[in-house]
């Protein structure tokens, strides 16, 4: 008996939100959950006992294939890179209603990411994002039950000492920043742009090579206020700005060309210590496709 559809919609969005963890990429985790319909379809059903594990292990070992491509292409990148954001106010990487399971689709941990071998990343985000025991990992990506848990041992250290700590802004905070940061932005006001950012403040700005973006991570607080008076002044001037949600943090949108995702360090201050300007138009295909949909931008969540 073929494999039910229902079944495969059940789960489809939490293989959407494993692709995702792993791959970095809207697009790419797509087409996994695809390929794994594929698979679904043609199975027996008499020979799945519990979908939704088979499913889970279908496109974690999809996405481990991909993986080694991915990081073939991500070594002739051009720039910096980051994820393709993703928003995630309206539940599409699933409920986000922790700070850990905020942090498991934020790009500063995305980024982290990358620096694992693929079936390390794999046993960390089953783990961490997915709450799934060592025994279940084991029996998704067929190893022993003690390899799984030496394997996640390993990418919780590395992925822990370079980890930076943040915290979301209370509304009232996050509103009155970007107010501040428009009129500064607008006014060419680089000295109050100062203001708003810490003293070790950095921002990595994602092209692609397909526009115009700094081939490096701008660091200081002065550099990194010059840069975004410059960037929104080329990329953003009279486009409509919103406040959304992006990977868990708060982010300010630019029509559709340009988004920027804000990182609150955990410091008294309440300083942004980060910024991610994803530019590359190839990247915001997913997200134009999200802003698409009528009541699909909601203000943050937070």
């Amino acid at each position: 008996m073929a494999a039910s559809a229902a079944d495969f919609e059940e789960h489809r969005g939490r293989m959407f939100g494993i692709a995702y963890r792993m791959l970095g990429s809207a697009h790419e985790a797509e087409d996994a959950v695809q390929d794994a319909y594929l698979r679904w379809s043609a199975a027996d059903r008499d020979d799945v006992e519990y979908p939704g594990a088979w499913l889970a292990k279908t496109v974690t070992r999809l996405c481990l294939n991909r993986l080694t491509s991915a990081r073939a292409r991500r070594e002739e990148y051009v720039g910096p890179w980051l994820p393709e954001p993703v928003l995630t106010s309206d539940g599409t990487l699933g409920p986000l209603d922790s700070a850990e399971r905020r942090d498991s689709v934020s790009m500063a941990l995305l980024v982290l990411l990358e620096q694992l071998t693929p079936v390390e990343r794999a046993v960390y985000v089953l783990r961490e994002a997915f709450a799934y025991g060592h025994r279940e990992i084991a029996e998704l990506l067929d190893l022993t039950e003690a390899n799984s848990r030496q394997l996640y041992r390993r990418a919780a250290q590395r992925v822990e000492a370079q980890r930076p700590r943040l915290r979301p802004p209370d509304p009232q905070r996050w509103q009155g920043l970007v107010d501040t940061f428009m009129a500064a932005a607008r006014d060419g006001d680089v000295a109050r742009l100062e203001t708003l950012l810490s003293a070790d403040a950095r921002l990595v700005s994602d092209g692609g090579g397909v526009v115009s973006a700094a081939r490096r991570p701008i660091v200081g607080r002065d550099k990194v206020a010059r840069f975004l008076v410059g960037v929104l002044e080329k990329f953003a001037s009279g486009l409509p700005v919103a406040l959304a949600e992006v990977n868990g943090m708060p982010a300010l949108v630019f029509g559709e060309v340009s988004v920027l995702v804000v990182e609150f360090g955990d410091g008294p201050d309440g300083l942004v210590n980060g910024i991610r300007a994803v530019l590359n138009p190839e990247k915001l295909q997913f997200l134009r496709r999200q802003l698409s949909h009528p009541g699909r931008l909601p203000g943050p969540g937070w």
